[in-house]
């Protein structure tokens, strides 16, 4: 494997050749668990295999800067049935995706709990969110602890 620094260019997907676009495409069904295997992701998107080889190492999708962006929130909740299924339909209902929940044992009455949520697509921003979270019933403190 060669050491040498990768150079990248940002290119209109219009002017690639059909091989590249549908390497693409095999790449994401992939990802998305469409398919299981190669073969199926190439007889999918109709390339031959030897195509989508000779090309998956140099085909990335790009996206927009700050779409896909997570954030990773510390509450402290109120140990009470539905808290945090409010919590989590606060989320979704501005169009955050829950990525992650962990728990710890809760004691006296309170429960530490950590969200990741990505932030994609979301119609609010994430200060708005925090300041919505705030207001909910049952919960005692609310912190933005990572952004990526």
């Amino acid at each position: 494997m060669s050491n040498k620094k990768k150079d990248f260019l940002l290119v209109n997907k219009d002017i690639l050749p059909e091989a590249i676009l549908k390497t693409a495409q095999a790449k994401e069904l992939l990802a998305k668990f469409d398919v299981l295997t190669v073969n199926e992701a190439c007889e999918r998107v109709e390339m031959s295999r030897s195509a989508f080889y000779k090309y998956k190492d140099g085909v990335f999708p790009f996206y927009e800067a700050g779409k896909g962006r997570i954030i990773t929130l510390a509450l402290i909740l109120v140990d009470k049935a539905g808290i945090l299924s409010n919590v989590l339909n606060d989320i979704a209902s501005v169009g955050g995706n829950v990525l992650t929940i962990n728990q710890g044992i809760p004691l006296q009455g309170i429960a530490n709990v950590s969200i990741a949520i990505e932030t994609e697509a979301m119609e609010e921003s994430v200060e708005s969110l925090l300041s919505h979270l705030s207001e909910l019933d049952g919960v005692r403190k609310i912190e933005l602890i990572s952004k990526s």
